[in-house]
């Protein structure tokens, strides 16, 4: 396998420059489970598990039996409580759990190196060599992504530190998602049309590669 050499804009969309992945960050051929589990397991950890009922015993209620065993030409019955009455408790109910799935640092690696390679091969990856908005407007920023020739699509911007102006200027953008370079996973780059990296920022998503 060969290196990859993708080129570095500039917010203009000029060219200014060559990066350079070396071919041990490529992972093209094995990880395909490994991306399936990381994106269940990071869906897995979203959900609340909040979820609760009561049951029998922790619905408010007597525990005198409402109405002697026999004679009576109904069916036997030894409280209210019971989850077949109307304020009765819940039979098999939720209760608060916890859903995540334990998933070990190798696969996670391994995952994270396959589609950030598949995004690579698809040539979804774009590197700026800065994003400096010294306003925070939407309208400069959406001018950037327009001279990238980003306007159409899903994106995630990839950035080495959270900066103020930046987020103000993409806040107001439903179709862009701004994300630290270290927070950056599995589900975010397959939920991604495209990604666009800062030099720092890509630096830094390679390193947690090696």
């Amino acid at each position: 396998m060969m290196s990859k050499v993708i080129d570095i804009l500039n917010m203009k969309g000029e060219k200014v420059g060559d990066y350079t992945i070396d071919d041990s960050f490529i992972e093209l051929e094995k990880g395909a489970q490994a991306v399936h589990d990381a994106v269940v397991g990071f869906l897995a950890e979203t959900r609340a598990g909040t979820a609760s009922t009561k049951t029998r015993a922790e619905v408010s209620g007597t525990g005198k039996k409402p109405f002697k065993q026999k004679g009576g030409g109904r069916a036997r019955a030894g409280s209210t409580r019971n989850p077949v009455w109307r304020h009765g408790g819940v039979a098999f109910g939720p209760k608060p759990r916890d859903f995540s799935i334990k998933l070990n640092a190798k696969v996670r690696k391994l995952a994270l190196k396959r589609s950030f390679s598949d995004s690579l091969n698809e040539n979804a990856i774009v590197v700026v060599d800065s994003l400096n908005l010294p306003d925070g407007k939407t309208k400069n920023f959406a001018a950037v992504i327009k001279a990238l020739k980003l306007e159409n699509a899903k994106l995630l911007v990839a950035v080495p530190d959270y900066e103020e102006n930046l987020l103000r200027a993409s806040g107001n953008m439903c179709s862009v998602f701004t994300l630290k370079a270290d927070s950056v996973n599995t589900y975010h780059i397959l939920d991604s049309d495209k990604i666009l990296f800062t030099k720092d920022a890509l630096d830094a998503f390679i390193k947690r590669l090696a």
